[in-house]
């Protein structure tokens, strides 16, 4: 009996074959995403993840790789901003908005809907900052233009968001703009601008 008529090498054989096969797809998959994968991007996505894990230092040090790449990376210092502010480095998250606010909207395109995505978050974030440091009438300007450029990011987290993070439906931009613009149209002496409950609800927009 031949090596290839016997039934158990044939089998053997066939089983090679077919994970050679799995690996060598695999392998071209893998090559085809990072391909054509804009510089800095691939870091992005994983200081993102880490992000989301809460590992916040691991992804500032993503985000800033992604910056060596490709220095106005709109991903990358929003995401930075945001771990920044995580971890109570105001300042510097404050920084990091306001470089990415000036890059686009000097470039922002009229048919680019995440870059305006992008420049309402970064209002929205920087607003946050100002917010939780008491300078009310700057975050109030800040909310106003996050609202301006893009309403549907202002509103808040959408339905699904909504079932997955909140008991209730959570604070957003808009409501927290209008809640100071009413507050700081009353004296001094009778405002209330913290709300502890609701302020909790509200989360900072990631990239």
């Amino acid at each position: 009996m031949t090596t290839s008529s016997n039934p158990r090498v044939l089998r053997r054989f066939i089983i090679l074959m077919a994970i050679a096969t799995f690996v060598m797809f695999s392998i071209w998959t893998m090559v085809g995403q990072f391909k054509d994968v804009p510089d800095g991007d691939f870091e992005v996505r994983q200081g993102d993840i880490f992000l989301t894990d809460g590992k916040y230092e691991k992804a500032i040090e993503r985000f800033e790789e992604a910056l060596v790449k490709q220095p106005n990376h709109r991903g990358a210092l929003s995401g930075k901003a945001v771990a920044l502010i995580e971890l109570e480095q105001y300042d510097e998250a404050e920084t990091e908005l306001g470089s990415l606010i000036d890059f686009l909207i000097r470039t922002l395109e009229d048919d680019d809907i995440t870059g305006r995505g992008a420049l309402a978050a970064a209002y929205a974030n920087r607003g946050i900052i100002k917010d939780r440091q008491e300078r009310y009438e700057e975050a109030l300007k800040d909310y106003i233009e996050s609202v301006r450029v893009d309403r549907d990011l202002a509103e808040g987290p959408g339905v699904i968001d909504r079932i997955l993070y909140y008991e209730k439906e959570p604070s957003s931009i808009l409501g927290r703009a209008e809640y100071l613009y009413k507050q700081l149209q009353l004296p001094e002496s009778e405002r209330v601008m913290r709300r502890p409950e609701e302020d909790d609800k509200q989360r900072l927009y990631k990239p």
